[in-house]
């Protein structure tokens, strides 16, 4: 039997594609605020024949249908692309195979419930839709169509999506954009990072077309800031998001350095450093966090960074290149950054007050292990001691001095040890900020002020894997999903965040990756060899699993979120046999039994 695939527009957006007698798009009624509104869908063709170019549509036999047990996933070869073939509860289906986040090949992450989840950093997709359900990440997947036809499976699909890998989902678009009173918005965005563009976008996806207005501080549009500290001589058009004609296309404005100074929720209106006053109807609050900056003397010489903008990391880059740099603080940002001008700097010192680096995220075990890592990559490492003094030649940084009493030459410093949310413009706004800073949020992202809503870095926010224990989890998939659900509620979906937390830090060409929420941890089971960097380690709390970090031994993180997402508890005496059951499940899936011999890649 042959599988024959063809592109197919889900029933859920086709239904969105009904054609009026002029060929537009039939304008779609939406409330908001109780008011019946138009908006246009973006125009697209009918989707009855998705093949408007023959010559776009590639067609070629794939396998048997025997080839492949339900729960089993295949990429299968087009010829001028690959798609992803899964057989799940007796059915085919068929999508895009890279994840559209940094592409990695989802025929070797998750599949659970219907949805496939990213091997690397977690994001999920819909096998049925292709639509993302889970983040990191902006676009969903392409889908295909899986026909049998006389026990023949035949692929047919077009040339470009089979190129490009993703779709981007369908979206409104604001109506009379010309008519809106210029300080006057529907949605107000403070904030430009992943939480307040998945908003807007997702705002757009659900048919809203009325003015949604982004300010942000930066001078650039929305980047993936991550890269800031992995990928350092990035441009920002390099990490861009989205191109600026999407912004155009889909009527998001964007107000790049705009700084908010206060808002007034009585009156609805944000006013900004300039003066500017901005009414708003419905405010998302993203602003993220401000990195702590030293306090020591010498704090204002030349040549002391913290890294917040792209052109912060490429002044690093430039300045390093050949000379000695020192790293205040071995957080995720300041390993990256030692981790990365390895290879540029003449040296890389690391200073910490801490025993091992990540002791209180991955504990003492794997921090130690990552230490020797750095080590055998020539950053040295100054532990449990801090900066007292930075020295100046001519205005520029010359020395480190440490409590310690020890002096490092540098020439560039990079300081990493942590940030506050950036909420300090609410002081007397009447929302509600904890002792810390942060904006408490319920499960739908909304503060105590009706119609403002807070997503990122800068939340505490209730955590069900928690028990819904109010926590701060700043990492770039927790922000995606904020965004999303603070949209969802601003149109009164009543949808609540269920999601697991995910994130990775990468080094060296290697990956940690790390899944739940381990704050607090009492114990960590650790499998694998630490020395060899191929190992699973499970945080427990009493005698429940909190989170899981690995090296080596994809997809076994992306399989434990989806355990814990599926509100199962792992029991810390039931590691190494629950180990043991993924490690035949990776094995079965891939078909490498070298995963039981401890020898997988």
């Amino acid at each position: 039997v042959e599988v024959k695939i063809e592109v197919v527009i889900p029933e859920k957006e086709r239904s969105k594609e009904e054609m009026s007698p002029n060929g537009k798009a039939s304008p779609l009624i939406y409330k908001v605020n109780g008011t019946a509104r138009h908006y246009h869908l973006e125009e697209h063709p009918i989707a009855s024949n998705p093949y408007h170019n023959p010559k776009d549509v590639v067609e070629a036999s794939v396998c048997h249908v025997k080839d492949l047990e339900n729960g089993q996933m295949r990429e299968v070869d087009l010829g001028c692309g690959k798609a992803l073939l899964i057989k799940d509860s007796g059915e085919f289906y068929a999508m895009g195979h890279k994840c559209p986040h940094y592409g990695a090949p989802l025929v070797k992450g998750v599949l659970s419930k219907g949805r496939v989840r990213c091997p690397w950093h977690g994001a999920c997709f819909n096998i049925s839709t292709g639509d993302i359900e889970d983040f990191p990440g902006l676009d969903s997947l392409p889908r295909f169509q899986v026909k049998i036809e006389k026990e023949k499976v035949y692929i047919r699909a077009s040339k470009q999506a089979l190129q490009t890998q993703r779709r981007t989902k369908m979206m409104a678009k604001c109506i009379s954009l010309s008519n809106y009173n210029l300080s006057s918005t529907n949605v107000l965005i403070i904030g430009a990072g992943a939480a307040g563009l998945v908003c807007a976008e997702t705002l757009r996806q659900e048919g809203f077309s009325d003015r949604i207005v982004m300010c942000t501080m930066d001078r650039h549009l929305p980047y993936d800031r991550p890269k800031l500290s992995k990928s350092m001589d990035s441009h920002p058009e390099q990490i861009a998001l989205r191109p600026k004609e999407f912004f155009c296309t889909y009527d998001i404005e964007v107000l790049t350095e705009m700084q908010v100074a206060a808002v007034d929720i009585k009156n609805k209106t944000a006013v900004f450093k300039d003066g500017f006053k901005m009414e708003y109807n419905k405010l998302l609050i993203a602003t993220g966090n401000t990195p702590k900056a030293l306090s020591c003397k010498g704090k204002e010489v030349e040549n002391v960074f913290n890294i917040r903008t792209p052109e912060d990391a490429n002044r690093v880059v430039k300045l390093a290149t050949s000379k000695n740099v020192v790293v205040v603080g071995a957080s995720f940002l300041g390993m990256e950054v030692a981790a990365y001008l390895t290879e540029r700097a003449h040296s890389v010192s690391v200073v910490e007050l801490e025993e091992v680096p990540f002791k209180k995220f991955f504990g003492e075990r794997v921090g130690r292990a990552v230490m020797k890592m750095f080590e055998s990559h020539r950053v040295k490492f100054y532990m449990q001691t801090e900066v007292l003094e930075l020295r100046e030649q001519e205005g520029k940084l010359k020395e480190v001095v440490l409590k310690s009493g020890k002096i490092l030459r540098a020439d560039v410093c990079v300081v990493g040890i942590g940030a506050v949310p950036a909420t300090g413009f609410l002081k007397q706004s009447g929302i509600n900020i904890d002792s810390k800073g942060f904006i408490v949020v319920n499960k739908m992202m909304q503060t105590n002020i009706p119609g403002v809503f807070a997503a990122g870095d800068a939340v505490t926010f209730p955590l069900a894997l928690r028990n819904n224990k109010k926590v701060n989890v700043p990492h770039w998939q927790m922000a995606h999903m904020h965004g999303r659900i603070a949209a969802l509620n601003m149109l009164a979906h009543g949808m609540e965040i269920s999601t697991v937390p995910y994130l990775w830090t990468a080094v060296f060409g290697k990956s940690i990756r790390y899944a739940g929420h381990g704050e607090g941890f009492d114990d960590v089971v650790i499998q694998g060899d630490l020395d060899e960097l191929k190992f699973v380690a499970f945080y427990t709390k009493s005698d429940e699993v909190v989170a899981v970090a690995s090296m080596n031994y994809d997809p076994i993180v992306s399989k434990v979120a989806e355990v814990l997402a599926a509100g199962r508890t792992i029991r810390k005496r039931d590691v190494e046999t629950f180990l043991t059951v993924l490690l035949v499940f990776v094995s079965a899936r891939t078909g490498d039994m070298s995963w039981l011999t401890g020898k997988g890649s």
